[in-house]
């Protein structure tokens, strides 16, 4: 399972689409960001800090052709999707919460 955070309104046009195309940084690098369960936190910490009406959405790694592994922060891989995401990819998305101080996100499979 692989994640991604995104703004909850983002999220609702995709779902309308029946795709993803990705955030405004996404399509400026070329792919669209996935974090694994290790790294999501200090994704959400260092990228969202301080933004609310967030979701997080669970990403089934395996049924995603064009997903290549490649090293980001602190030679980490991190999953990178070379293709708009299909909505039916996603297992499920659940909002993420910010108690003004941090994220709290859901429960990860």
């Amino acid at each position: 399972m692989i994640y991604k955070i995104l703004d909850a309104a983002e999220w609702a046009e995709a779902q309308a689409r029946g795709r993803y195309e990705g955030s405004e940084v996404d399509r400026h690098d070329g792919f669209i960001h996935f974090s694994t369960a290790a790294q999501v936190y200090e994704t959400a910490r260092r990228h969202f800090a301080g933004r609310s009406n967030l979701v997080l959405v669970a990403v089934n790694a395996e049924a995603l052709n064009q997903l290549k592994w490649e090293p980001s922060r602190g030679g980490d891989l991190f999953p990178h999707l070379y293709a708009p995401l299909a909505i039916s990819a996603a297992r499920w998305s659940r909002p993420i919460l910010w108690d003004g101080e941090q994220h709290l996100l859901p429960e990860l499979d």
